[in-house]
């Protein structure tokens, strides 16, 4: 967080909107650091976590789908935060677009989408088919990895083994990206990529780089 407010360099009071925005564990340090902050999530249970940390008049959550986010919120915010590979799960592209487009309605002129995840460059330069490890209440995690190149889908398959219970398998999908196709569908929306930089180290971003950090500007 103290990286994203150095990069963001926004006076306090500042409108940023955190979406999905999860238990609010970004969220309310925002608010703490003197911003505005809505954050919106789909789950109420995260939701419920979250405003058990605390809300006030600078802090506050909304239940809603990212893809049809609140009509009143048109050119309401100084920034969108996306953030820890929170992208790419619709099953429908186009609903990734979708997304795209409704940070930029929300963003007033000149705001700001910072957009935080995984970069298909990186992770398929280091992909790994399978790997495990064992957790601190000695349960085995073993995942395997599967890759369509034509789709993008990155598909994890998770088992669980051993430690206090045992949980059966389960599988989740991601559509990767890489920094030239999310800055097209930005451009789409009218948004330009200002910076592209390996996750939150402040380099720029490398063919090898695993995470990748966006930040666009609505025109």
């Amino acid at each position: 967080m103290a990286r994203l407010v150095e990069l963001l360099g926004l006076p306090a009071g500042a409108r940023v909107l955190d979406c999905p925005c999860g238990q609010g564990r970004h969220a309310h340090l925002l608010a703490e650091a003197g911003f505005r902050v809505d954050g919106l999530d789909y789950s109420r249970a995260l939701l419920d976590r979250a405003i058990a940390r605390g809300t006030g008049p600078g802090l506050r959550y909304r239940r809603g789908d990212m893809r049809r986010l609140p009509a009143a919120w048109r050119g309401r915010f100084d920034v969108v935060l996306n953030l820890f590979t929170s992208f790419g799960f619709f099953l429908d592209p186009r609903d990734d677009r979708r997304v795209i487009a409704e940070f930029a309605r929300v963003l007033r002129p000149g705001g700001v989408l910072v957009w935080h995840g995984g970069s298909r460059d990186g992770v398929m330069a280091r992909f790994v088919s399978k790997d495990w490890w064992t957790t601190t209440d000695g349960t085995t995690v073993v995942q395997e990895r599967r890759f369509d190149a034509l789709s993008g889908v990155l598909t994890i398959t998770s088992a669980f083994s051993g430690g206090p219970r045992v949980l059966a398998a389960r599988e989740h999908r991601i559509r990767l990206y890489t920094a030239t196709e999310l800055a097209r569908l930005m451009n789409e929306a009218g948004l330009v990529v200002e910076r592209a930089e390996d996750a939150w180290s402040g380099r720029p971003l490398r063919r090898t780089s695993s995470e990748m950090l966006l930040v666009a500007r609505k025109a």
